[in-house]
């Protein structure tokens, strides 16, 4: 799930951790996959990061990460959770769907829409609304068969989220306590609350649609 500049994520008090080994999206067909359309998160990072004139050491102290961590990030050669990244974009005083392309028309086609892979390409999340729209945030967010968004639960500092799964499972856990959606299923909740979610099923694939109101 993609948040803003208001967004946070509850900290553990350590630096980022390995993640766990996932197969690559290209042996796994289920999964989320990549393409043409999937943004470059590391140069954005880095250029944001230089334009606050801010060093690697400093994001990197600030967000409770290593440097070598941030690193590679900057460089695409690190996997980043959701939790982290919205820990680094608070850091760079930015709201993460700035890591977005803004699509060319208000019609968000669906071969233009904007996309960031997570977890090796097991979870993608794909920008439904353009990036100008203040009122709400859409977004797709496809998961490969028992892909999960973080073992850290993360928050915004207010507004409204609705989900609705469209395909598949999903397991959302909200302030610890877990709620299964299935296909046609909705569930709406404030966006302080702190939560993540994963795909329930380790043999098909989900997709939901969230939607963040107003626009992070």
């Amino acid at each position: 799930m993609i948040t803003g500049s208001n967004a946070t994520a509850r900290r553990s008090g350590r630096p980022d951790r390995p993640a766990r080994a996932r197969p690559s999206p290209s042996a796994d067909s289920s999964g989320a996959g990549s393409d043409s359309r999937t943004a470059r998160v590391g140069p954005r990072l880095r250029a944001l990061r230089r334009a606050r004139n801010l060093t690697i050491a400093q994001v990197a102290d600030a967000a409770d990460l290593t440097k070598g961590f941030v690193s590679r990030l900057e460089r695409d050669q690190a996997s980043v959770s959701i939790a982290t990244l919205l820990r680094i974009c608070d850091v760079l005083r930015t709201p993460i769907t700035t890591l977005f392309e803004d699509p060319p028309t208000t019609v968000v086609r669906a071969e233009e829409a904007p996309v960031i892979d997570f977890a090796g390409g097991r979870l993608r999340h794909v920008l439904q609304t353009p990036a100008g729209v203040n009122g709400l945030r859409a977004f797709k967010v496809v998961l490969a068969p028992g892909a999960d968004a973080d073992s850290e639960e993360h928050a915004l500092h207010g507004g409204t989220e609705f989900v609705t799964v469209l395909t598949g499972s999903l397991e959302l856990e909200l302030e610890g306590e877990s709620c299964l959606l299935r296909a046609g299923d909705c569930v709406t909740f404030p966006g302080r609350v702190p939560h993540t979610y994963r795909n329930a099923s380790r043999r098909e694939r989900c997709e939901a649609l969230w939607v963040i109101a107003p626009a992070p």
